[in-house]
């Protein structure tokens, strides 16, 4: 009870946080926090496959672009309503992570992630090639962001980046709490048994290939709102989005943040592009830098930053408790 109280009273602080940064921040600031918060939703739910069921993909860039263009497209050919476009974007990534996922989950290990890699290569090489649909190399533009329209009255304009900031910061919220719902739920239960034991699981009644196919198509689902959500913040959509170096990031930010917790992936999503954004004023090789980091952490700090934090917590808790 006492932890769900300590949880409860973070998330609230983390949001009131977040709620303050437009008034109290600069512009730059706000636009960076949306990067954390559009990597936080790509990375938490990407976790929900490998830190809750133990499933490496190299491919989820994919979905990411499938969502990203799913809105785009619907924006540029059908309708402008941010809310229609983020439901098709999310669609368009359902649906291609229900594909791709009833190939990849008869394979586990390595099998698995060189699958979705393959796909995920192949999903690039169509957005990158087929220029009438996709803009090819040049990407889909022309993205805008029209009001939200609601009730067929109310129009909640989101033009500007202040405006928008708040658009992102309620997928994200909303986000967070139903990634927090999954995992406590039976099914993340049976998600985490599988990741323990596959056969046991099999053994005890758990449909262990569906099971994997649900939270192939859910993480597919969470990166395809992200990417909707980005082609609204940067007004194209581009096939670099599916590339397998993109599909590496929430892997890096998991392990990085931490693969046990809710709030891991988040940590390492903002320890991310923070790191990004100040070596690069001093360097273009700020991957090797980061390399550098990733690799002290890994080696020194198992379970990432916030599996030492709660370590060194717990540690500190033991005196008082004993």
């Amino acid at each position: 009870m006492k932890a769900e109280t300590r949880n409860s009273a973070a998330a609230a602080a983390v949001l009131l946080s977040l709620c303050a940064v437009p008034f109290l921040a600069g512009k730059f600031t706000a636009y960076l926090t949306m990067r954390i918060m559009l990597l936080g939703i790509f990375a938490v739910g990407y976790n929900l496959l490998l830190g809750q069921t133990g499933l490496l993909s190299f491919g989820h860039g994919a979905f990411y672009a499938a969502g990203a263009y799913g809105l785009g497209l619907l924006g540029v050919h059908v309708s402008t309503h941010p809310l229609l476009g983020v439901a098709a974007g999310v669609a368009a990534a359902v649906l291609l992570a229900l594909l791709v996922g009833y190939l990849c989950v008869r394979h586990t290990e390595i099998y698995f992630a060189m699958l979705t890699l393959a796909f995920g290569m192949m999903a690039f090489s169509f957005f990158w090639n087929a220029r009438e649909i996709t803009g090819g190399d040049d990407g889909l533009i022309g993205i805008v962001r029209a009001p939200v329209s609601l009730f067929g009255g109310i129009d909640i304009p989101i033009g500007k980046d202040g405006q928008f900031y708040f658009f992102v910061l309620f997928f994200f919220a909303l986000s967070m709490w139903a990634a927090h719902r999954i995992r406590q739920s039976p099914f993340g239960l049976a998600l985490a048994g599988i990741r323990e034991n596959a056969r046991r699981s099999e053994f005890a009644g758990v449909p262990v290939r569906r099971y994997r196919l649900a939270v192939f198509v859910l993480s597919g689902a969470f990166a395809g709102l992200a990417g909707s959500l980005e082609a609204l913040l940067e007004s194209n959509a581009r096939p670099f989005m599916a590339h397998w170096t993109h599909s590496a990031e929430p892997v890096l930010v998991s392990l990085l943040g931490g693969l046990s917790s809710l709030a891991g992936p988040l940590v390492g999503g903002a320890i991310f592009v923070a790191m990004r954004e100040i070596i690069q004023r001093f360097t273009e090789n700020w991957m090797l830098w980061f390399g550098i980091v990733l690799l002290v952490i890994i080696l020194g700090f198992r379970g990432g930053v916030m599996g030492t934090l709660s370590g060194l917590f717990r540690k500190a808790a033991a005196p008082g408790e004993g």
